[in-house]
């Protein structure tokens, strides 16, 4: 199997499993048909940015924003033409082709007023949480992608 899925199988795994140790990530992907080395394994956390924490009387595995996310935020706001809004939904209109990478830095963020993103070609759609967290989200998104220029 190729590193993409199995990246995506890792970040599905430390989000909605207490990971505490490499083993218990290796035998969780064993289940979802990924057989890998610890070798290969600690490559794959080395590369996705993970980390371990402490966690009550534990470490666990979690998902740092990677740093790599702040250097790329001038180039994400470039691709961003405009943002406009209504009551209910948000829509930033992207150069031909950018929609999922600038929808992808805004999930990256997990704020928490937005419940989702869906990306077009050229256009994305952010839902926020309530009618009374559009502005705030409005906000935000204007902060971190036009400000960030």
């Amino acid at each position: 199997m190729t590193k993409n899925p199995r990246h995506f199988a890792i970040r599905e795994i430390i989000e909605e499993q207490f990971i505490t140790s490499q083993d218990e990530l290796r035998l969780a992907l064993k289940k979802r048909g990924f057989d890998t080395t610890q070798a290969t394994l600690s490559r794959d956390l080395k590369e996705l940015g993970v980390s371990r924490v402490a966690s009550g009387e534990r470490a666990r595995y979690v998902l740092e924003p990677a740093a790599e996310v702040e250097i790329l935020k001038p180039l994400v706001g470039a691709e961003v033409i405009s943002i406009n809004s209504n009551e209910c939904a948000i829509v930033i209109k992207t150069l031909p082709g950018c929609a999922s990478t600038v929808g992808e830095f805004i999930d990256v963020q997990k704020h928490p007023g937005i419940i989702g993103t869906i990306a077009g070609d050229n256009a994305l759609l952010i839902i926020p949480q309530s009618q009374k967290k559009t502005k705030t989200v409005l906000q935000f998104l204007k902060e971190k992608l036009i400000e960030g220029k």
